[in-house]
């Protein structure tokens, strides 16, 4: 296929596939968090994961000007990416592989079909890849009659269990070692009756399960964590060597990649091999570094080719705010720290991308005013750990809070007459516009009073204010407001409230 990102002034929005959340976060996560065993995996998963991450950062003398640049060298390939996806095309070709372009999730599935059944193979095997999670391959695949195996570990488990990954990282990180011994034994064939829940011997299980399908597969799948664009090079990082294991055996290597994913150059990944490692798993490098360009004759993979992904991403793209969630390079920082993720888990998400990316990433990529997306952006707390632990510097919590705008502004636009939103902001704007007004409505504080009873609290609001009780009570209002008691304890002479007078423009 032509390129047709290139020779525009900027990327043209093109189409998106299965990033939508399948039902409203309120709902899912309710539902979740009654899952007690959910919650007990992940707080022990993830605070050892960011323990692991916070020694290894602290080693660094130089970590905030490496998060800088890595900032700094996404922020250029986002400004430049038409360009550089020319460049990386025509290195690439250059090296003996070839480039197809996909706008939407339909498009690429379509393509590693037929790639697949132009090898006349029935079954490939599959490196981790959030690209064709994103698009649903491993289930169109199945439609079309080909079974994909997943080699990652943590894949292999959700894959096994037919479940849904739960966390960028670490897929199946939602499950403990007793459930993954009970899937193993219910799925995989001559496994040893006696298995232990222990993960050494877990390990070896779905390594004996697995070995036969790489020394037969003669077709792979992959992701990738990074295209150079200067080289043609495409790279993944792994920790448990199936990635190098698929890379190399079979005949045909075919790529799924976002459009994204691209470093201007070889040198700048110097910066993010220190980042990603430190930021994911909490170690100094990756066990398992994987580049390869092109074709080698007589080594690896003959026919290698490259799907690049959109499927939304030039819609992020233009979001002038939002743009910076294309920075991410799925390290799993933000989950790892988020306290809505580590109580609801991942699935609550509903999308591909779970956490406090994902809820951001996912309205972005397919819109915010679809019911589901637009809940998405309220599933933070806006506490701003996720900005301190991310190591391109994304700034989660000023998106989260303008997508929550577009989403006000989106309903408002719908609604045919004013929310209860709309008039409790019109009636504060007249209130506070002037300081007459908010004396008088502060002589209403003894109702208040009343209203909170015997108890001295406020246990339940009408309307939209109610949201505010259903969690927690509100102290009774005090007898006086304090511009009252200023007036009457210190300026006994004048009477005059502060505030309230025309020298100071009728400002509260």
């Amino acid at each position: 296929m032509s390129n047709t990102f290139l020779g525009m002034p900027s990327l043209p929005v093109f189409g998106h596939g299965n990033l939508h959340a399948t039902e409203p976060f309120p709902k899912a996560a309710h539902r979740e968090l009654g899952n007690a065993q959910l919650r007990a995996n992940l707080g022990h998963a993830t605070h050892t994961i960011r323990d692991k991450r916070a020694k290894v950062v602290a080693e660094l003398a130089d970590w905030e000007e490496l998060r800088d640049a890595g900032s700094a060298i996404k922020d250029a390939t986002m400004a430049n990416l038409p360009a550089l996806l020319g460049q990386f095309e025509a290195n690439f070709t250059a090296r003996g592989g070839t480039v197809h372009w996909a706008r939407d999730a339909q498009e690429a599935n379509q393509l590693v079909t037929e790639l697949i059944r132009a090898t006349g193979e029935t079954e490939v095997v599959k490196v981790k890849s959030m690209a064709t999670q994103e698009i649903g391959l491993n289930e169109y695949l199945e439609g079309q009659g080909i079974a994909a195996f997943e080699t990652d570990l943590a894949e292999l488990i959700v894959q096994l269990d037919r479940d849904k990954p739960s966390h960028i990282l670490v897929p199946a990180i939602h499950k403990n070692r007793s459930q993954i011994r009970e899937i193993f034994l219910r799925e995989m064939e001559d496994v040893d009756p006696a298995l232990s829940n222990e993960p050494a011997r877990l390990a070896e299980a779905a390594r004996r399960h697995l070995r036969r399908k790489f020394l037969s597969a003669k077709v792979a799948v992959s992701g990738a964590n990074f295209g150079l664009a200067d080289t043609g090079t495409l790279a993944v990082v792994e920790s448990e060597g199936n990635g190098r294991m698929c890379l190399t055996l079979p005949e045909t290597l075919i790529t799924v990649m976002g459009i994204e994913k691209l470093l201007p150059r070889w040198e700048d990944l110097e910066v993010f091999m220190q980042l990603l490692p430190r930021s994911s798993t909490g170690e100094r490098m990756n066990p398992y570094t994987s580049l390869w360009t092109g074709v080698t004759p007589g080594d690896g993979p003959q026919n290698v080719h490259l799907v690049l992904l959109d499927n939304g991403r030039t819609a992020a793209l233009a979001d002038e705010y939002g743009r910076t969630a294309l920075n991410c390079i799925r390290c799993s920082a933000c989950m790892n720290v988020c306290p809505v993720y580590e109580r609801t888990g991942g699935h609550a998400y509903g999308s591909t991308y779970p956490g406090p990316i994902g809820a951001i990433l996912s309205p972005l990529m397919t819109g915010i005013t679809s019911e589901e997306n637009s809940s998405l952006p309220y599933a933070s707390s806006l506490c701003g750990a996720c900005y301190d632990v991310c190591p391109v510097k994304i700034n989660i919590p000023e998106i989260l809070v303008h997508l929550r705008g577009e989403d006000v502004d989106s309903r408002r636009a719908k609604a045919k007459v004013p929310s209860q939103m709309d008039l409790m902001m019109k009636g504060a704007e007249w209130a506070f516009s002037s300081g007459s007004r908010l004396n008088l409505l502060e002589k209403g504080l003894p109702l208040g009073k009343l209203a909170a009873g015997r108890d001295k609290v406020i246990k339940k609001l009408p309307g939209l204010a109610g949201g505010w009780t259903q969690s927690r009570d509100i102290p009774a209002p005090p007898e006086q407001s304090f511009r009252q008691w200023w007036a009457k304890d210190h300026e006994p002479s004048t009477g005059v409230v502060p505030g309230n007078n025309s020298s100071e423009g009728g400002q509260a």
